[in-house]
């Protein structure tokens, strides 16, 4: 698959932009895991053009991360014709155009998914952002925004023709929001339309290797777009891959993987962001980064619970203790 200059070859697994979760210390563990290639939080234009200091640090990207866009979302095409001439200057491989957040914040500004009310200022703000830059730019966006307005096969094609070069699509649309299960039928519509030509990446409920296999195969997209499937477990990447390539399921990672890995992420996570934010943005990722194992709840609950990050490593230690000896169950 080709992104402009970027090439990436095999079958391309990305890690979905989410807010508060795709940030440099998690990016950092899913490169070490096979993503193939990442995008940061998505990024307020508003913000970048103001020089708020959160929405500038969201732009932190770092060499070993390469490839990897930068995502931003707005509504106003000035706004976000200034804020791509900023992210040029971070020197990205990829602009990507947030078009699918479906929070009411951002809906409500007609940013995000809320454009998919209006197709053709989408189509009219992705044309002035593409001209505003030399940096490839690709959309991330959803079938539509409602079940009676869904256009998507039209809207790639449109995108495409005022020079996208890839484009992204979760399966359901805003009104869903993360609701019932994505509709991949869709996709695959975009994907088989003679006239498209750049690249389909799909997005939506992979959860599994043997789920990124079937609907590699079943809807014939270009690569697969990870979100919260990630959160909390970088592996599944490499699982992935490893079922791609070999057919075979790699056993889930032991207690001592697991424990490494949520430390190497907390001491990150609290160099990066600060000892009050790194503590409570880990918070979401404990679930999953101890899924499989028996009574949990107990030492998870202490982990959403406690402030001091010092207390936070005694826990990990504590659960790495307890559970040594113990199976991780699927």
């Amino acid at each position: 698959m080709k992104i402009g200059p970027v090439e990436i070859k095999d079958f391309p697994l990305f890690l979905a932009p989410m807010e508060d979760v795709s940030d440099p210390p998690f990016r950092a563990l899913c490169k070490e895991q096979e993503c193939d290639m990442m995008y940061t939080e998505f990024i307020s234009v508003e913000g970048l053009i103001r020089d708020a200091r959160k929405s500038l640090e969201k732009m932190d990207i770092y060499d070993y991360e390469r490839p990897i866009g930068i995502q931003i979302f707005g509504a106003e095409i000035d706004s976000m014709k200034r804020a791509a001439e900023i992210v040029e200057e971070a020197q990205p491989e990829v602009l990507d155009i947030n078009f699918g957040c479906p929070v009411k914040k951002v809906v409500c500004k007609m940013a995000g998914a809320g454009i998919l009310q209006d197709i053709p200022r989408m189509v009219k703000l992705t044309e002035e952002i593409v001209k505003s830059t030399s940096l490839p730019v690709t959309v991330k966006t959803r079938l539509g925004w409602d079940q009676d307005s869904i256009k998507i096969v039209e809207v790639a094609e449109r995108l495409q023709d005022v020079g996208i070069h890839a484009i992204s699509i979760h399966g359901r649309t805003r009104k869903q929001m993360y609701k019932g299960e994505a509709d991949w039928s869709y996709i695959r519509e975009v994907k088989e339309n003679p006239r498209l030509h750049i690249p389909v990446i799909g997005n939506g409920d992979i959860d599994s290797p043997e789920k990124a296999v079937e609907y590699k195969e079943k809807y014939g997209v270009d690569g697969l777009m990870i979100g919260r499937a990630s959160i909390g477990n970088p592996w599944i990447f490499k699982q992935i891959k490893h079922y791609v390539r070999t057919g075979e399921i790699l056993p889930p990672p032991d207690i001592a993987e697991k424990v490494r890995v949520v430390k190497q992420h907390l001491k990150h996570s609290l160099e990066w962001k600060g000892e009050k934010l790194g503590v409570v943005e880990m918070r979401r990722h404990y679930t999953n980064y101890f899924r499989g194992l028996r009574d949990i709840k107990h030492f998870r609950q202490k982990l959403v619970t406690t402030d001091d990050p010092d207390a936070i490593f005694q826990i990990i230690d504590t659960i790495e203790s307890r559970y040594a000896d113990e199976p991780i169950l699927a």
